[in-house]
């Protein structure tokens, strides 16, 4: 068989499965909007389960959701035959996934959910059958044509994109945002993107502070004790007035000028750069690039002349934000 076979046969299977989703995006309703409300209102656990593909499926929905702040997680069809339904409260959610609403492992699931007044949401593409008559919300599949006529496909693909959207409009409607995203992603490059100044920044007595008025004999101690490469300089009120970088001194040695004696307030560069706490690191490392500059005073709330912290470029890089 040719390589052009494949292609056609592969493009084939993705035209079938696009089809599916403009048919689901029709589908998409009322009864859409009510499960999101329940779920967003569930106080308890969202349990999703299927069989087969559609149990592949819910497996994915619930970790989905579970990374977007509801609590969710996967019921083996088959286990909760022997034992599992035990983990599934009345305050719960079940959200039971199949395509013909009538495979057999279901079957006692949903005969506890409705023995047990546990609210079911079924998504199902078979109208009248035991899983859309028993569900108190039902989201209909529409029917798709599968690849090869008979293996689940556009069917799967459908499902997949429906517990998506329900995903993400929980998400939207529960206010979940990305400070919220970032405490459940500390890991991996997700959750070095998501990382804030205040995640990396220095601070206390680390912080290379000093008085305007030091002398910079003592001033260059404290410079090279905090090895950070620069001095903040505040005023007698603790307002920060200006910075002073390893740069600029090394330009004044070249020049072969004594600073020892002078004073931190006749050598800083006034109006340092700031940036909030809560700013993302990546844009403190898009400013730092932007003004070529290694380091940035931090602040918090609206006072942008108390420095709260210092950012480095190199805690960035070491994060490996990009």
């Amino acid at each position: 068989m040719s390589k052009k076979k494949f292609i056609l046969y592969g493009k084939n299977v993705i035209d079938l499965e696009i089809k599916g989703l403009q048919k689901l995006k029709k589908k998409i309703n009322n009864s859409f909007g009510e499960a999101v409300n329940q779920i967003s209102k569930c106080q308890s656990k969202i349990i999703l389960c299927g069989v087969g593909k559609s149990g592949l499926i819910a497996a994915k929905i619930a970790a989905t959701l579970a990374s977007v702040g509801t609590p969710s997680f996967n019921l083996s069809a088959s286990e909760a035959s022997h034992g599992d339904l035990g983990v599934i409260s009345k305050k719960d959610l079940l959200i039971l996934i199949s395509n013909s609403g009538e495979t057999d492992e279901l079957k006692n699931i949903i005969q506890y959910a409705n023995r047990n007044k546990i609210f079911l949401i079924g998504i199902v593409s078979k109208k009248g059958s035991l899983l859309y008559r028993a569900a108190n919300i039902k989201l209909l599949i529409p029917k798709v044509n599968e690849a090869g006529g008979i293996v689940p496909t556009a069917s799967t693909t459908a499902q997949l994109a429906l517990g998506d959207a329900i995903a993400i409009a929980t998400m939207k409607n529960k206010n979940f945002g990305k400070m919220d995203f970032k405490k459940l992603h500390p890991g991996g490059n997700l959750g070095a993107q998501l990382k804030t100044v205040e995640d990396l920044m220095v601070t206390g007595n680390r912080m290379p502070i000093v008085k305007d008025t030091l002398i910079m004999k003592k001033a260059l101690n404290i410079l090279s004790n905090k090895k950070l490469g620069i001095l903040v300089v505040v005023n007698k009120n603790n307002r920060t007035i200006g910075i002073i970088t390893d740069g600029q001194i090394r330009r004044f040695n070249q020049k072969k000028l004594d600073i020892r004696l002078m004073k931190v307030k006749d050598i800083m560069t006034k109006n340092p750069i700031v940036i909030h706490k809560n700013d993302l690191a990546a844009k403190a490392l898009s400013l730092m690039n932007n003004k070529k500059i290694t380091s940035l005073c931090v602040f918090d709330n609206k006072n942008k002349f108390k420095t709260i912290g210092v950012i480095h470029i190199h805690h960035i890089l070491q994060s490996n934000i990009s």
